[in-house]
């Protein structure tokens, strides 16, 4: 498949053009910032612009959307509106306009109002699904959400198949310690539900997705198999939330507080990497 994957500099991005291109695909890369060598065709664009976006887009199967401002920290909030919404609508017009067949959007479980919400929302309950209802505060989760949205319209009018992943905090080895060490044993820690996503795994899990033969929206989360914290799963939810969460499985150990079995059954996703082997990749490294 011949596939354009915007935003192809970022975290994100980049692990997602380097899974497709593991896998066979026919890679090209946009952005606006410079992309790593990875072996992948690549331009560099204003993402907000559908003419730009359009001309890029001529002759792909599929478009995979990562390109948005990631955390709102450090941003206006009127900036974080304009590029995530500018970008989302430049993309999926052109995936109408160049009659793209899927389209795979990099959505995230802000649309629950997490982590940059404050206070910080109880859920209904744990662990999250497809069926926990969104609750975005912010104005990052807030495009995300107005952006599943956006795509779900496409997908109404009959323009395209998509997907969107719903994915927590995206984290490498090295980035680990330096973004989560000094957060996990705070009571700040809850605002993120304690979940985490290597990003190698996120990237494969949108390379999963151009395989994917279902119709309509799909939309499902993404995570690690297990929680950011030492301390087991149901005494951080104690300790958050009191009895007032209601656990739909028990989550023994360290369980993950998200739930993907939609992505599993979907797409084949089974996340490979975890923090608990980061020192050993460290090591071998």
């Amino acid at each position: 498949m011949r596939v354009v994957v915007t935003g192809a500099a970022g975290l994100l991005g980049r692990h997602v053009a380097a899974a497709c291109l593991t896998r066979g695909h026919e890679v090209f890369g946009l952005d606006t910032a410079p992309q790593p060598d990875g072996g992948w065709q690549q331009a560099t664009a204003d993402l907000s612009d559908l003419g730009t976006t359009v001309q890029f887009c001529q002759g792909a199967d599929a478009i995979l959307h990562c390109a948005a401002i990631p955390r709102p920290l450090g941003h206006a909030g009127a900036e974080v509106f304009r590029v995530n919404m500018a970008t989302i609508y430049a993309a999926t017009e052109a995936a109408r306009l160049c009659r793209v067949g899927l389209f795979v959007y990099a959505s995230s479980f802000s649309v629950l109002g997490y982590p940059f919400a404050s206070p910080v929302p109880t859920p209904h309950y744990l662990p999250i699904d497809e069926d926990h209802p969104v609750a975005p505060q912010d104005i990052y989760g807030t495009s995300k959400w107005l952006g599943e949205e956006l795509v779900a319209a496409l997908v109404r009018q009959g323009a395209l198949r998509a997907i969107s992943l719903r994915m927590p905090w995206l984290q490498t080895p090295d980035s680990f310690a330096r973004d989560i060490g000094p957060r996990r044993d705070t009571a700040a820690a809850a605002a993120d539900l304690w979940a985490y996503l290597d990003a190698r795994d996120a990237g494969t899990a949108f390379a999963q997705a151009l395989d994917w033969q279902g119709s309509g929206h799909l939309r499902c989360y993404l995570s690690a198999d297990d929680s950011y914290s030492d301390t087991p799963t149901r005494d951080l939810i104690a300790a958050a939330f009191g009895a007032a969460v209601p656990l739909r499985n028990p989550l023994p150990g360290h369980s993950a507080p998200i739930d993907c079995s939609l992505a599993r059954r979907e797409l084949g996703f089974l996340p490979r990497h975890g923090w608990r082997d980061y020192a050993t990749e460290g090591d071998r490294r």
